[in-house]
């Protein structure tokens, strides 16, 4: 399959608006999973049409996440990987808050972090993180400083988080 909508392409702006949905509910929050669905299937269903919208997915909020599930657990990742979609879902995006250890710093302090993890239907993958400032990033950064978002991304990055939404996506 060579459709726009699995693309790489397709997978890296699919991300980007995931990481603007979760960066606007604030930090502290439960996992966040989409579902990745054509735009075009959505099209009609929406009263005004997509406004415009060039994006080849769209991203659809699962609201079946029990609570108590905690971000980075095992019982998330069983739970993520027993989930079976329909053929319309052509790829899936988990967001979750974890503490992350980065060993190529000076300070390999761990940090508050948001990690994003998305696949489609074929071999697109994609893992970015976002490290949560501290107080005092934030009062460098400025009055808006909240708003920027810095992410870190690369290969073999949550390769266990990649296999559990693959495996949403086998027969």
């Amino acid at each position: 399959m060579n459709a726009p909508e699995l693309s790489p392409q397709a997978l890296n702006k699919a991300m980007l608006e995931a990481v603007d949905f979760v960066h606007a509910e604030g930090w502290d929050a439960s996992p966040t999973l989409f579902a990745l669905v054509p735009s075009f299937l959505l099209a009609d269903a929406m009263p005004d049409g997509l406004d415009g919208d060039d994006a080849p997915l769209a991203l659809v909020v699962q609201d079946t996440l029990p609570d108590t599930i905690l971000p980075g657990s095992e019982e998330l990742g069983d739970y993520i990987s027993r989930i079976s979609w329909p053929e319309q879902v052509v790829g899936a995006i988990l967001a979750q808050e974890i503490t992350f250890r980065d060993t190529s710093s000076e300070d390999p302090t761990p940090r508050p972090a948001r990690l994003y993890s998305g696949v489609l239907r074929g071999e697109a993958e994609l893992t970015l993180l976002q490290l949560r400032p501290s107080e005092e990033e934030l009062a460098e950064m400025g009055p808006f400083g909240e708003d920027k978002v810095e992410l870190r991304g690369g290969p073999g990055v949550a390769p266990g988080v990649i296999l559990a939404l693959r495996a949403t996506f086998e027969q």
